[in-house]
């Protein structure tokens, strides 16, 4: 199973300019101590959250900063951009690095898609178009497309990727859906949902026996599964396993942008995670109708169809404690030995790579710079045995 980091770029009581040289200084470590890929997202607007809004800049720095470790567009936005310049800076960056790239595609959410002035009911057609012209202008000589949102008369198109014939191709994938439609179009899964692994164990499986008979939409099939986590290894065991679980309870607080405006956010978070544990659904016996309850894949009970108006599965929430996320590999966390029993979990449903986003805004750049560390002088390697 590869590792891999996730970098949203946050801290947002800190300026720019030191987020970036952070960033920059983990990403070298990362590489240093034999991570296999660092991904960059891609936001726009979310000032108070995330300061990545150009991945291709800041792997321009990484491409000749770093040896080994591959540079992963987690993920481009195709409805926001021509996929003539996507397919180019893409290009570029696959060449800076000796062909490092990792091309992870995606349509981001309606508060961004309208600052962009795209509607927000366009986007899935938008991003299978473009998605079905890239891999076209990589592979040909001259391009040419007439479609519903983008027209090329015929075109010489350079660079062409250093890697032949492209980067892997990936999707952002929330939902089983989109786990559907990256089979059918060989492209891997980027699980990024933080969900307790024996939660997707079912969906791997499923997508596993589907992208055998993927109809690529690039020159190979890509049958990679990325499940996104929030890691975090420390000395201190239940020191550092409450410190993700916090940086995780922040991420994904009330008003945040990966919550905001959805419905029943919290429902469906506990769902995630595998159901409310057995001592919550006790501490919270007078509210919930248990007899109503679903069963949770751990056989805890699930969330019950009402928790009034959101308000109850929010509360439960947020007493959800970190050893019990760290039992159900909700988060890879604490001591080097807790770490590599959590990554286990993933690595027995069928995970290829797991992604763990260390680099938040609650969590200290020493932190994160001891914990990689130790992920690689303890974790990763246990993982490098008889390969």
């Amino acid at each position: 199973m590869k590792f891999s980091l996730a970098y949203e770029m946050q801290r947002p009581m800190l300026d720019d300019h030191a987020v970036i040289e952070e960033t920059i200084e983990q990403c070298i470590l990362a590489d240093e101590m034999g991570f296999d890929a660092v991904w960059f997202v891609e936001h726009h607007f979310l000032t108070t959250f995330s300061g990545s809004p150009c991945p291709e800049v800041i792997f321009g720095a990484l491409s000749r900063l770093t040896k080994n470790i591959r540079l992963g567009f987690g993920v481009s936005v195709l409805p926001y951009h021509h996929p003539v310049r996507v397919a180019e800076r893409v290009a570029m960056v696959d060449h800076l690095s000796h062909g490092r790239v990792e091309f992870g595609t995606g349509r981001s959410a309606p508060y961004e898609q309208l600052g962009m002035g795209i509607d927000p009911r366009d986007t899935r057609e938008m991003w299978d178009e473009s998605l079905g012209m890239i891999p076209k202008i990589w592979e040909a000589d001259y391009f040419e497309h007439e479609g519903k949102f983008w027209n090329v008369p015929p075109r010489q198109v350079l660079p062409k990727p250093y890697q032949k014939p492209h980067p892997p191709i990936w999707v952002a994938a929330l939902q089983p859906s989109t786990y559907e439609i990256a089979a059918q179009k060989g492209i891997g899964v980027m699980a990024l949902g933080v969900n307790a692994p024996g939660v997707l164990e079912p969906e791997i499986k499923k997508y596993k026996e589907t992208v055998k008979n993927a109809k690529p939409v690039g020159g190979f099939v890509n049958d990679q599964w990325l499940s996104s986590v929030f890691g975090l290894c420390g000395e201190d065991d239940k020191a550092t396993r409450e410190m993700s679980a916090q940086s995780l309870k922040t991420f994904f607080g009330p008003g945040r942008p990966y919550v905001q405006d959805q419905k029943d956010v919290y429902a469906k978070l506990l769902d995630q995670w595998g159901g409310i544990p057995d001592h919550l659904v006790s501490n919270f016996a007078r509210y919930i109708d248990v007899d109503k309850a679903n069963t949770g894949s751990n056989g805890n009970s699930a969330v019950p169809f009402d928790l009034s108006g959101g308000a109850l599965a929010q509360k439960i929430w947020e007493q959800f404690d970190s050893e019990t996320m760290a039992e159900r590999g909700v988060i890879v966390a604490g001591n080097p030995e807790a770490c590599i029993k959590a990554a286990r979990l993933h690595e027995a449903t069928g995970v290829d790579e797991l992604q763990m986003l260390m680099a938040t805004e609650t969590v200290e750049h020493e932190d994160v710079m001891k914990s990689i560390e130790l992920f690689g002088k303890h974790v990763i390697p246990e993982f490098r045995k008889n390969k």
